[in-house]
């Protein structure tokens, strides 16, 4: 099967680590693979496999060339493919706009809670038009899948991200800081609400004076919550450390996740957390952190947005090595519930009953 992956760009974030995932995943299991992506190569963060054939197009983000999808348009079909996913609502959008007129089938992938991501009035009523026209609408949740129901009904369905056993060894770990210390990691957007998390930490740090919290990211809130960070009295308690290429080492040695969000889809950092045995705590937010933890058995999910009960979670759990150990054991079971080569089959799946559909509709 020849498959065509498209997205904005392989910057840092989860559903560019997820289309690596694939594309090397699909590799293996015989596809031939292409890559399309919007931004050149020089704004990677993540490196695909080199058997895949790649085209970074050099031009920016679906909002600012929606009238330049003539480029986009070359290149998919440049790439001679027998289907093509898309990743993210307006690059899905824009890729249903560019292949029009083309009998090549076209699964979009959502990967966030659409109820909740908010993409303006013009976007929205532009996706319940042009999705009509996609083979499949891939959602990660069960919880994101109701916002496409009825109307997509029969193209609507759910394939999980990938979970990949823990790398610890692959790339540099950097400086670690001493334990113990609670982790969190994200880009620094409205939707993360690591302000919420530092005002939870804040309300049970002086009682932990051992304990302080790591948040791993960037992004353009960054500076903002520095200023909260110093404005609460955390600057020696709380650290940014930026972006980190490889994870797993801080993960391997933190002694607890925590996961603020408002909302999500299938957030890539709280499973690569559990799969490293750490205990977890997330607010119960919409749509994906519910579907991964299992309350009180490998984990603990908390009113969204409810700063003492956050910091009650923190505390029960910060103050009870034993419970912590409890949960861990269990966390680790997010491998085998969504490994990557089960996810991968899902796709393989799907991918073959949309080409059958469009061979059934020829003949």
């Amino acid at each position: 099967m020849k498959v065509t992956l498209v997205i904005g760009s392989l910057s840092s974030g989860g559903t560019e680590r997820v289309v690596v995932l694939l594309a090397g995943a699909f590799l293996k299991n015989g596809f031939r693979v292409s890559v399309v992506t919007l931004n050149g190569a020089e704004s990677d963060f993540y490196r695909l496999p080199s058997d895949v054939h790649r085209q970074a197009l050099g031009i920016s983000t679906p909002a600012q060339t929606f009238f330049g999808f003539l480029k986009l348009r070359r290149a998919l079909l440049s790439t001679k493919p027998e289907v093509i996913v898309s990743f993210i609502d307006r690059m899905n959008m824009l890729t249903l706009l560019a292949a029009a007129g083309s009998d090549i089938p076209i699964v979009v992938s959502e990967r966030t809670d659409p109820k909740a991501h908010r993409i303006g009035w013009f976007w929205t009523k532009l996706r319940w038009r042009t999705y009509a026209r996609a083979r499949r609408i891939v959602v990660q949740t069960r919880g994101a899948l109701d916002y496409f129901l009825p109307r997509f009904e029969s193209t609507a369905c759910v394939i999980p991200n990938p979970v990949v056993s823990p790398q610890p060894d692959q790339g540099p770990s950097d400086w670690l800081p001493a334990k113990p210390f609670l982790i969190a990691m994200g880009r620094f957007t409205e939707e993360k609400r690591f302000d919420f998390l530092m005002r939870a930490f804040a309300k049970v740090c002086l009682d932990y004076p051992e304990w302080r919290l790591v948040i791993i990211g960037d992004g353009p809130l960054k500076r903002k919550w520095e200023g909260l960070r110093d404005e609460l009295g955390l600057s020696d308690r709380v650290l940014l450390p930026g972006r980190v290429k490889n994870p797993y080492p801080w993960l391997m040695q933190a002694e607890l996740f925590v996961m603020s969000s408002l909302y999500e889809g299938f957030p890539n950092a709280l499973c690569e957390a559990m799969a490293c045995g750490l205990p977890v705590i997330s607010t119960d937010c919409p749509s994906g952190p519910r579907e991964i933890i299992r309350d009180n058995l490998d984990g603990a999910l908390v009113p969204n947005q409810d700063v003492a009960a956050f910091s009650k979670a923190m505390v029960r759990l910060m103050s009870d090595r034993e419970e912590r150990q409890r949960l861990g054991a269990r966390a680790v079971e997010v491998i085998d519930r969504f490994g990557l080569e089960k996810v991968a089959a899902m796709w393989g799946g799907l991918l073959a009953e949309v080409l059958e559909e469009k061979r059934g509709a020829r003949g």
